[in-house]
């Protein structure tokens, strides 16, 4: 019989301080995540020196919980994993750090984690059956890839954001409606009250590759049309604003993912990321998948959002393989997928 392996997984990228172990890559153990929203909504967004403040005074609390939660000791850890890009580069110095001062002290194998290729593995924790390939699209407030999962650790990228990120979007327009940050929840809860239909804002198709996504056009649409109704001296219409963008947003999102799709006919689609927990994307995919005979998957809305999980059931395949990090492993914020 196999010997069972338990990684503990570290994650630091941006806002969110979080552990967890995790069993053989799919069985969450403890999950411990200690988030920063309510510190930056004060001041609209993520201020990273006070992040990386943040991480300094909870990373060693927040480890010791997980390991608690799971009902093991240091003996019982088989490995170490940890986000090391991209992300804010003092936020992840702090995972980093402190998961290489953990993994030398206590001898254990470490395992440096793309933080993309662990928001893709958060599927294999909420869907025990699922294996590659398959494509997922990753939507978050720094990320917009559309991917092909080859094999687990083997990626193809066929789309990326060529400016603002989807997640980015959704924050900036929520400020400008005045609906403050995190913008993504707040939008896709003001959205169902809206009409989508209202406001005809504009669909971005990129000149050079069918599955880039581009929102800054989208966004600034929206400013335009605030604009107007301030200059006219007309009462914006929050509700249907909201709705309308989130709708040009998902509609760019499920339409390039599906178009990726149809051509390499795939038949099992995976989202992941932050903006995958919004009720209105997950829908759409749903009823998409469904017409064109699509096994669809999207993990629970917590591992939507940064955690730790995720990053350890990527550095299970890793560590699998054999891949290891040395004691020179670094914080890399602009990290490409695929990139070591």
């Amino acid at each position: 019989m196999t010997e069972d392996i338990y990684i503990l997984g570290i994650e630091s990228s941006c806002d969110e301080t979080a552990a967890s172990v995790v069993k053989n890559g799919r069985e969450v153990l403890s999950n411990v995540i200690s988030s920063q929203i309510d510190l930056h909504t004060l001041y609209g967004g993520v201020v990273p020196e006070i992040a990386s403040r943040k991480h300094i005074e909870k990373i060693n609390q927040v480890v010791q919980q997980a390991l608690k939660e799971a009902q093991m000791n240091w003996d019982d850890i088989t490995a170490i994993a940890v986000t090391y890009g991209p992300g804010l580069v003092g936020a992840l110095l702090v995972g980093v750090s402190f998961a290489k001062s953990l993994a030398f002290a206590l001898n254990k194998p470490l395992v440096g984690v793309h933080h993309i290729e662990g928001h893709i593995s958060a599927n294999y924790i909420q869907h025990k059956g699922l294996e590659p390939p398959f494509a997922c699209l990753v939507v978050s407030g720094g990320h917009t890839h559309l991917v092909v999962v080859e094999d687990y650790g083997k990626y193809q990228i066929l789309g990326a954001t060529r400016d603002d990120a989807a997640g980015e979007a959704f924050d900036k327009v929520a400020r400008a409606i005045g609906l403050g940050y995190p913008g993504g929840p707040k939008i896709d809860k003001i959205s169902k009250e809206g009409n989508p239909d209202a406001i005809p804002f504009p669909r971005a198709k990129v000149e050079g590759n069918e599955y880039d996504f581009s929102f800054s056009g989208l966004k600034s649409s929206v400013l335009n049309y605030i604009n107007s109704c301030e200059m006219k001296h007309e009462t914006v219409p929050t509700a249907d604003v909201a709705a309308s963008f989130q709708k040009a947003v998902v509609d760019v999102l499920v339409d390039h993912a599906m178009m990726g799709v149809e051509k390499y006919g795939f038949k099992k689609l995976a989202i992941a990321g932050g903006v995958a927990s919004n009720s209105a994307l997950r829908a759409a995919f749903e009823k998409a998948c469904k017409e064109h005979d699509v096994l669809f998957y999207c993990p629970s809305p917590i591992l939507c959002t940064d955690n730790a999980a995720m990053i350890a059931a990527a550095g299970y395949y890793e560590y699998v393989q054999g891949k290891r990090s040395g004691w020179d492993l670094n914080a890399v914020p602009n990290l490409k997928l695929g990139e070591r």
